[in-house]
Order: C-alpha cells, then structure tokens, then sequence
C-alpha cells in the first residue's frame, strides 16, 4: 500500500510540475522616445536676501575702514 500512496504521489506532483512547465510568457517593448526637460525653480529668495544683507553689512565695514576684511588664502 506504500508504494500505490507514493506512486500516486509522485504523478500527481508530476502532472502539476508540468502544468507550470509549458508556461510561457512573452512581452514585447516598444521603443521608448525621452524627450528633455526643461523645470526652473527659485526657492531660494529669503536666503538670498539675507545674504545680501550680511554681506552689504561687511561692504559698509570695509568701506569705513578702507581695508579688507575677509581673508582670501
């Protein structure tokens, strides 16, 4: 009786492997045309103003003192 359960097994495992064998799938891609982007983004006017306004502050420093103050090297 073992040897029935296990044959009985084994096709039924077989006819189900080979059901998920014959399984084939195809996809075919088209070409893809990519054409450019072009996005402008200005987000950074609060910064800008408070730079201008610390380095205005460093211009009128050097313009009293008629040196320079900020080091180069």
């Amino acid at each position: 009786m073992g040897k029935r359960r296990n044959l009985f097994y084994g096709i039924v495992c077989y006819l189900f492997l080979q059901g998920c064998i014959q399984t084939k799938h195809e996809v075919d891609v088209a070409p893809v045309e990519i054409k450019p982007i072009h996005i402008t983004i200005d987000v950074n006017v609060k910064v800008d103003k408070a730079l201008d306004d610390f380095f205005g502050d460093l211009d009128k420093i050097e313009n009293k003192t008629g040196t320079d103050t900020v080091n180069t090297k």
